[in-house]
């Protein structure tokens, strides 16, 4: 662009601004991408080369500030998906370490030896109970025995399989 056709275009723009914000703060929806969209507009006005005449000089105007709002769209859109690329990068791995599993591993073995070691009955009740979550009162029936049983049973599990507890990881 000359420096004469710089000039007008820039007392243009001047002069046209609030009509031009407004058109495109209509278009884009959004005023603040309008302002970001004008000041970036005024800078490509002012940078801008171009030897060829301009036909109508508002249509130019908005359709500068039109394609900086989108190259901005495009920018701001392309810093989202880095951004939410690096926070899926930063998402901590839950899965556990060998060292975890080993751990967990050697927990389950020590609590099957110790329920192993309960009498036949008691085990059964406490696998029961505790394992498939069944009502006491639907374990007593079951089984043929009073719901008192069933609790008295599992009472003395517990205590067997803490103090087993204890004696295998103390």
């Amino acid at each position: 662009m000359s420096g004469l056709a710089k000039t007008v275009m820039r007392r243009l723009f001047s002069e046209d601004y609030t009509d031009l914000k407004k058109r495109l703060t209509r278009r884009l929806g959004s005023a603040d991408l309008a302002d970001e969209a004008m000041h970036d507009a005024w800078i490509r006005l002012a940078t801008g080369r171009t030897d060829r005449e301009i036909a109508r000089p508002e249509n130019y105007l908005f359709r500068t500030a039109l394609n900086a709002a989108i190259d901005l769209h495009r920018k701001e859109k392309r810093h989202r998906r880095s951004v939410e690329l690096d926070l899926a990068l930063e998402i901590p791995d839950d899965k556990p370490t060998p060292e975890e599993e080993m751990i967990a591993r050697t927990e389950i073995d020590a609590f099957e030896t110790i329920v192993s070691e309960l009498p036949a009955r008691q085990r059964a009740i406490f696998l029961a109970a505790r394992v498939g979550n069944i009502p006491h009162d639907v374990i007593a029936k079951q089984m043929r025995i009073t719901r008192r049983t069933v609790a008295r049973e599992l009472v003395r599990a517990h205590e067997y399989c803490l103090s087993r507890c204890k004696e295998l990881m103390g």
